[in-house]
Order: structure tokens, then sequence, then C-alpha cells
């Protein structure tokens, strides 16, 4: 894989005097359609009021998501770790061994249990099927102000109870 050319997501005034959003492009990766069109949906145009989506770029296998971070552009990533062949955990692990600067990362778990495998992954944040719009929400705006230390993870290992 090749450098990636993606940019942190550039301030923007809008239609206040004051007011600025963080405008941000998210590729979003699924094998599910369903499940991309739930999370478009649970974040919609403005995850938080000081950050905007302006365009979602959707793949739904992993050559795809590798051949779009290879083109470049992205401000964040979406990752569905339940993701048939190359699940999201794997791919991400990839991508942020091999691409240059690589975009923050959310990956969805199949369950609260497996945050420990999205910390293998690298991931900079996890969200749990089912899932929360508003955890999805806010996992995205702060991924998106550079803010990864602050979102929760969890970091229950296999042998937790």
């Amino acid at each position: 894989m090749s450098a990636s050319s993606a940019t942190p997501g550039s301030t923007v005034a809008t239609t206040g005097p004051t007011a600025a959003a963080r405008q941000v492009t998210v590729l979003l990766h699924s094998d599910d359609i369903t499940v991309r069109d739930t999370v478009r949906a649970a974040v919609g145009r403005r995850p938080a009021r000081d950050v905007e989506v302006v365009s979602w770029h959707e793949c739904a296998t992993a050559p795809a998501v590798v051949e779009a971070i290879d083109a470049g552009g992205f401000d964040l990533l979406i990752l569905d770790g339940e993701a048939a062949k190359t699940g999201g955990m794997g791919l991400c692990r990839q991508l942020k061994s091999e691409v240059y600067r690589c975009p923050p990362v959310l990956v969805l778990t199949g369950r609260p249990q497996d945050g420990w495998l999205a910390t293998w992954s690298l991931a900079d944040a996890v969200v749990p099927h089912p899932l929360d719009p508003i955890a999805l929400a806010d996992a995205v705006a702060a991924l998106a102000r550079g803010e990864a230390d602050d979102v929760v993870r969890p970091v229950d290992g296999p042998d937790a109870g």
C-alpha cells in the first residue's frame, strides 16, 4: 500500500459569525448494506455541533477499502468488525501497520466483550452492536476532532467476567 494523502478535517466557517464546523469525509466499510445504512442514519450530517460529515464513501469489500485508502482523502474510517471474509478488525490492523498517517479508525464490534480484540486491531475507537446512535455519533465527533484518547474504549479481555 502507498502512503495515504488523508489530511485532518479542515475547519470551515458556517452560517453564524463565530460558528465553525470541522468538515470530514468518511469511509464506511461493511459487507452488509443494512449496517451501512444504520451507521449513516445514526451519524447523520452533523454528529455534533462542530462536526459535519460532508461525504460518505461506502465499501463492501476489503480490497475496495485498500484501493480507496490508497487514493486518499479520508478523515475518518468506520470498519465493520463483523464483515465477511475480511473483518474490520483485521483490516484495521493492516491499515494501521501499512498506511502512513492512517486516518483514525472506528471499529464496530459484534458485542461489547469484543472490545479487547478491537484494541488489538489498533482501532482508535470502538462501538459494539447493537449500534447505539448516540455512542456512534459521539465517537465519530471525537475522532473528527482528534480526540481519540477521549473516546471510551472497552478493555475487557477474553477472561473478563
